[in-house]
């Protein structure tokens, strides 16, 4: 049984003539310790999809499990790092993690909680920053102490929901290879999701790119069969780098095509790829 699936998940907005379907016959199956992204333009309903993987939206119709059990709520087992970031902003780096696992863990004793989320903030380079609160750190520091007090809960899987995307360049490229760092420690089943086709070959095991909307729908499943850790500069030189990323591109520029001859219109979002552009 996989640990994650969905079953032809629709998700529409509104009441008759103003109806929109984000969403149309999703099937999605994820095994435990897999790491899973899925790539699209930006408005193609891929936060949508994860909220209702994480039980913050219910689908219109078909069937999401988890551990062969129906979602109907958020829960511990499925934590979630979002864009931008959802800190207490009166709370410390430490105060944020400590306050999630006291939540999730109240049958530790006060010790073993402080010592699990001191844990999980060294874990992510943020020891000599533990008392500071969010408005005196960066972007980049931030997201690290959303991905701690994620993991510090210890989730069965981890939800990405393109938490890199409101970072600069260079601090989302060190970033990107902080995250491949902490996902292979962690051994967690983790699904990302992202509008950059480099980012989900760096980091994932299987690629699904999510079609142009609306009534947007997964593609094919591509596996990244390029061994770890990799490199982002020797990927530019990887003859199967090139291969997937090229094949990846054409099927989304494809649905794009498709969708503006269908509704003779141009696409909503973007895509974060050049063809002519090496990886960052």
């Amino acid at each position: 049984m996989a640990l994650l699936e969905l079953k032809h998940v629709c998700k529409s907005y509104g009441d008759g003539a103003a109806r929109t379907e984000v969403l149309r016959n999703v099937e999605l199956e994820v095994e435990r310790g897999e790491f899973v992204a899925i790539v699209g333009y930006s408005g193609a309903g891929k936060t949508t999809l994860v909220s209702m993987i994480a039980g913050l939206l219910p689908p219109s119709r078909g069937e999401l499990t988890f551990e062969g059990k129906p979602i109907l709520e958020p829960a511990a087992s499925r934590g979630v790092v979002f864009q931008n970031y959802s800190l207490l902003p009166w709370l410390s780096v430490f105060e944020n993690v400590h306050l999630a696992v006291d939540q999730v863990f109240p049958q530790w004793t006060a010790e073993q909680r402080r010592a699990h989320a001191d844990k999980h903030v060294a874990l992510v380079g943020l020891g000599p920053a533990r008392d500071k609160r969010p408005a005196q750190l960066s972007g980049g520091m931030r997201q690290r102490v959303a991905v701690a007090r994620a993991l510090a809960v210890d989730p069965e899987m981890l939800l990405l929901d393109e938490p890199l995307s409101a970072l600069d360049a260079l601090t989302r490229a060190t970033l990107q290879d902080e995250f491949g760092r902490l996902c292979q420690a962690s051994k967690k089943t983790i699904l990302l999701i992202t509008n950059d086709v480099d980012e989900a070959i760096l980091l994932a095991d299987r690629i699904i790119p999510l079609g142009a909307g609306p009534a947007a729908c997964l593609g094919p499943s591509f596996a990244v069969d390029i061994e770890r850790p990799r490199d982002r500069k020797a990927l530019n030189h990887d003859p199967r780098f090139k291969e997937l990323r090229g094949q990846i591109v054409e099927y989304l520029l494809a649905s794009s095509r498709a969708k503006r001859a269908k509704k003779a219109e141009p696409p909503t979002g973007m895509l974060l790829v050049d063809a002519l552009e090496p990886a960052r």
